[in-house]
């Protein structure tokens, strides 16, 4: 099997939103800090991207989906934060 470029960026995005959640299930990763859905967010954009070369439409709905949760998260973790802060 022969990779491609967009493959193997499409494997890191992968290897990104496993490896978070796992890290988050394992305790070692607080899913209230920004750096959780910002991974996630960054794997979800790779993912898409390789989608590009190699195009698979129910792939392409749920990564949308998780990157659009990506971004509320980080939204949230970085507003809740900043409040805290004050």
């Amino acid at each position: 099997m022969q990779l491609s470029v967009p493959d193997f960026v499409g494997f890191v995005g992968v290897a990104l939103v496993v490896g978070t959640y796992f890290l988050s299930q394992m305790g070692r990763m607080d899913v209230r800090r920004p750096l959780y859905p910002a991974l996630n967010g960054i794997g979800a954009v790779l993912i898409l991207f390789s989608l590009a070369n190699t195009f698979n439409a129910a792939s392409f709905v749920i990564e949308l989906f998780w990157l659009a949760i990506s971004v509320t998260g980080f939204i949230r973790a970085v507003t809740a934060k900043s409040s805290s802060g004050r």
